[in-house]
């Protein structure tokens, strides 16, 4: 049996593999699976990659079992988060996924289409200020001006 050492727990792929199905009632999804041999996540990774899904994608939803600090940022945000990062890599896989836990964590279709304008918006931005190659030096003197002007505001709608 092979040891995996992370997280600084010694954790046999069997060991690690009942902890997923113990959290996820029953199932191993396919990344920490061994159905497939060319698809198999190396034992010397897998529990610490289990025990980063289960922190940033779960936790502290799975259970009490889970020694976990709460998230400073709220789960719905953090898929939303998410959302927006593969709205952009155009992932296949993690785009629906963090659209259903974001909706399974309360955020709404609006939410959701927010997340993505938002990030069509920035990355056209900057694709527009690195394509037409804008000054950076005065691109931040331009930025401590905005802020200092968004200080002698009323901050309303936040």
């Amino acid at each position: 049996m092979t040891e995996v050492r992370s997280c600084g727990n010694p954790c046999s792929r069997e060991i690690v593999q009942e902890k997923i199905k113990k959290a996820l009632c029953g199932g191993i999804p396919g990344l920490f699976s061994d159905r497939d041999p060319q698809k198999t996540m190396p034992d010397s990774v897998l529990n610490f990659e289990w025990e980063l899904f289960r922190h940033f994608e779960l936790a502290p939803f799975i259970g009490a079992d889970y020694p976990a600090p709460k998230p400073v940022i709220p789960l719905k945000y953090r898929q939303l988060i998410g959302i927006a990062v593969h709205a952009e890599t155009k992932c296949q896989f993690c785009t629906p996924f963090h659209i259903a836990l974001a909706k399974f964590f309360g955020a709404t279709d609006a939410e959701i289409q927010e997340a993505v304008n938002y990030t069509k918006h920035t990355v056209g931005v900057s694709a527009y200020l690195n394509g037409l190659d804008f000054d950076l030096d005065e691109f931040l003197k331009e930025l401590e001006a905005l802020i200092a002007c968004l200080e002698t505001k009323p901050r309303t709608g936040i």
